[in-house]
């Protein structure tokens, strides 16, 4: 099975799959900042996506599943806003160099080489004083039954993401464990990776 089959095929369960909530500290991270622009990779279900339109942020998001695609904007339709979202994949997805006040990658886990591209080419799509907000599963998950990928070089460590956003400023980066309740995938304790960082310049 593909990764594109897996999940278009845990995206076509009725329920969603995540809960329809936003991610917590996404939440909580998007009240520090002005709404703009906002890009979010691999959003699924669009639970992030939908909040943050709903907070007044121009949102953009994409994904490679169709299936995921069509539940964000049964979402996005039921809370009466509307939100972009393009089924791709994150090696083909391009926007304007500086057009973007935000980022936010959650749980959005790629395989490395993928990884440090999209990361490098969300640094040049930030507008100076952008903001990437992310949350990711730590290898040390893979002794919790919380969710996430099997795949250890899918993991994400605190120097990892200091080397791939080595040009922002770092404001916020711990390795933590936390309780995880979003949905039947993410439930019970969790070992993440949470960064807030800033791309310096005027605002």
């Amino acid at each position: 099975m593909t990764m594109e089959d897996f999940w278009n095929d845990r995206y076509s369960q009725q329920q969603m799959v995540y809960g329809a909530e936003p991610n917590a500290f996404f939440r909580e991270q998007l009240q520090h900042l002005t709404p703009g622009k906002l890009l979010l990779p691999a959003e699924g279900e669009g639970r992030n996506a939908v909040y943050a339109a709903l907070k007044g942020w121009q949102v953009t998001a994409f994904d490679f599943s169709d299936a995921g695609h069509q539940k964000a904007l049964a979402l996005a339709e039921q809370r009466g806003i509307s939100i972009t979202y393009q089924v791709t994949d994150a090696a083909q997805y391009t926007c304007e160099p500086e057009s973007l006040d935000a980022v936010a990658l959650i749980y959005a886990h790629f395989p490395p080489a993928l990884r440090q591209q999209l990361h490098h080419n969300i640094v040049c799509w930030l507008k100076p004083g952008g903001s990437v907000i992310l949350e990711a599963f730590h290898p040390n998950q893979l002794g919790y039954s919380s969710g996430g990928p099997k795949d250890k070089s899918m993991l994400y460590t605190a120097g990892m993401l200091q080397a791939d956003f080595s040009p922002l400023t770092i404001q916020q980066l711990e390795e933590v464990e936390i309780q995880l309740n979003e949905g039947a995938y993410h439930s019970g304790a969790g070992y993440v990776t949470r960064m807030v960082a800033q791309k310096q310049g005027a605002v």
